[in-house]
């Protein structure tokens, strides 16, 4: 099924150079070559109908061909080994950690900003900074308790963090049916690989909402929509389903005697959190926009006096705001004391005179952004206009410099990628969002949504712009062991032979491994759960035999190439050997909403 060579233009997060799969992909590209184009297709047809029965779908605003569309998935999962997710988390926790504290000094002391390490005015002039908040003591001191990071990689694989999403992240109820879809259609794909778990972010999500109530009593926590309309709708509905609590929009509450109240059949009931997906600016039409139909008049009095919680916090997307996040790296500094983990994409502000005139004077190399859009909206990117494109919105750019960054064109990551009309796995450029909750511990999913772009040669990967999602693994483990076959087609003989190779190779190091697998041309091997016990050190002299050590010696008697040197009938009639336990694995927005 592959069809391309991946190159060194791009890095390839499924296959080397050389165009031989990495060896944490070993066990899902056996499954699908096994499984044939057909078969692969057949499924992907059956994960299409189950998204659209389950009304998987998102909404796009200004298509004449109709607004609801069935999220585009991708079957072949983006895996992660689990010192690449070590890495990854860490910059995450410490990202979250500082932006929480530049929220907390901004709307306080506010002195990072008299220290002048970031713009005063930036803050100042950004749409989201919300000065009626300034001062007010939010639950835990946390601002903003729900994020969604947008993480790509360069050329050479490095993790690159290109933007903070802190308002209303979406896309998370996509990764939970995602996982859901694929252990209902590819089962076998799962077998021995050692994936971590994704569905307890429901769970988690509601513990953290509950922990900002500000009564001791079990509290009422809502999650507040726009409504049906809302692109992001399904998700609203499903996150609410799956943490049990109501799912409302602003006519459903009103404010009472410095309570917010929620109407039910069996009459008004008191709320304590309201998980909004609302934009600050539809929160409340005494405090914000007077026009708004979306949220609960009062609202804000009650939240100054810390009677209801809100999360995220009010005022929160003042830290999303794009020329912000150049200061991130700054803020680490600042507040922790630490070198950032991740590092950000090189960006340029048209705000800085200097940096503008480089902005227009390189438009065609670079992705120019609105700094509050989302969604893949308010953006140019440079290499795909034309040239009188690119001066329209430049024009623009120079209207308003402050709304507005540039990037220069990083070359993302590509992962093979399922195309039906080939039944073939093409290059498809990804990223990668993780969702990160932040209470009393951070917790953060494993993996995340991985969007990948469908559209052939597109690096734009939002879904209202013909992108879609694949599911993401992370693995309990960097170099799991060999696991026995189970997968559809195999013979006795091929899982007899795998048996005893299982046993032959467990424990050994990635190094002594890679000196056995090119020899198991007649057995067909998968990749396995994690070792449990520390793996032993890799062997001096790998390449001399009487240097091998005796796992490779033995691991090579039984793997020769020929089948009148390996007899799977006799490897059967010795000892199996033992399994590793299998994993069980369970299974767009209105105009000023997220």
């Amino acid at each position: 099924m592959l069809k391309y060579k991946p190159g060194t233009a791009f890095f390839d997060e499924m296959y080397t150079q050389q165009g031989a799969s990495r060896p944490h992909y070993l066990g899902v590209q056996a499954y699908l070559d096994r499984l044939g184009a057909t078969e692969v297709q057949r499924r992907h047809a059956l994960l299409d109908l189950a998204f659209r029965n389950q009304g998987i779908t998102f909404t796009v605003y200004g298509d004449a061909s109709g607004t609801e569309r069935t999220f585009p998935f991708d079957p072949v999962p983006r895996i992660i080994p689990a010192s690449e997710w070590a890495h990854v988390e860490a910059g995450l926790k410490q990202r979250v950690l500082a932006l929480n504290a530049f929220l907390r000094d901004i709307y306080g002391p506010g002195e990072i900003l008299k220290d002048g390490v970031v713009p005063r005015e930036l803050v100042y002039t950004s749409s989201h900074f919300r000065r009626e908040v300034h001062g007010i003591k939010v639950p835990l001191g946390l601002y903003t308790h729900i994020v969604g990071t947008d993480l790509i990689r360069d050329e050479k694989g490095e993790y690159l963090v290109l933007e903070d999403n802190l308002r209303s992240p979406s896309g998370v109820s996509y990764v939970l049916a995602n996982r859901q879809a694929m252990t209902r259609i590819y089962p076998g794909m799962f077998e021995g690989q050692g994936v971590r778990p994704v569905q307890h972010y429901t769970a988690a999500l509601l513990d953290l909402l509950r922990s900002l109530s500000p009564r001791d009593r079990e509290p009422t926590v809502v999650l507040l929509t726009p409504g049906m309309y809302n692109s992001a709708y399904f998700e609203h509905a499903f996150l609410a389903q799956q943490m049990g609590i109501e799912l409302v929009e602003g006519r459903d509450l009103f404010v009472e005697n410095g309570r917010v109240w929620m109407r039910t059949t069996a009459g008004r009931q008191q709320v304590d959190v309201i998980y909004r997906r609302i934009d600050d600016d539809f929160l409340d039409p005494l405090t914000f926009r007077p026009d708004s139909a979306l949220g609960v008049p009062g609202l804000m009095e009650v939240y100054r006096q810390g009677r209801v919680a809100v999360a995220n916090a009010v005022g929160a997307g003042v830290a999303d705001d794009k020329a912000v996040y150049a200061y991130v790296p700054a803020m680490i500094e600042y507040y922790l004391n630490e070198k950032p983990i991740l590092n950000n994409v090189k960006t340029y502000l048209g705000s800085n005179p200097d940096e503008l005139d480089y902005m227009c004077a390189n438009a065609e190399s670079m992705a120019i952004k609105a700094v509050g859009e989302a969604g893949g909206y308010g953006m140019l990117i440079g290499s795909a206009a034309t040239k009188a494109e690119c001066a329209a919105f430049m024009e623009k750019v120079r209207e308003n410099p402050r709304n507005y960054i540039g990037q220069p064109l990083v070359a993302l990551s590509r992962h093979g990628t399922f195309y039906r009309d080939t039944g073939k796995l093409e290059p498809a450029h990804v990223d990668l969002r993780p969702y990160i909750l932040v209470g009393k511990e951070v917790t953060i999913i494993p993996g995340g949504l991985t969007r990948v772009a469908l559209t052939r040669g597109s690096l734009v990967v939002n879904s209202s712009q013909g992108g879609g999602s694949k599911d993401t693994w992370v693995l309990e483990s960097d170099t799991p062991p060999i696991a026995p076959v189970n997968q559809p087609g195999a013979s006795e003989a091929e899982k007899a032979a795998s048996e005893a190779l299982a046993g032959a190779t467990a424990g050994l190091t990635q190094q002594d491994l890679e000196a056995v697998l090119p020899s198991t041309a007649r057995v067909i091997v998968s990749r396995g759960t994690a070792v449990k016990t520390p793996l032993r050190t890799a062997s001096a002299g790998r390449g001399s035999k009487s240097a091998a050590s005796p796992g490779v010696r033995k691991a090579s008697e039984l793997i020769r190439t020929g089948d009148d040197k390996t007899d799977p009938g006799k490897a059967a009639e010795k000892p199996a050997a033992t399994k590793p336990a299998a994993r069980k694995t369970t299974a767009g927005n209105k105009k000023g909403a997220k």
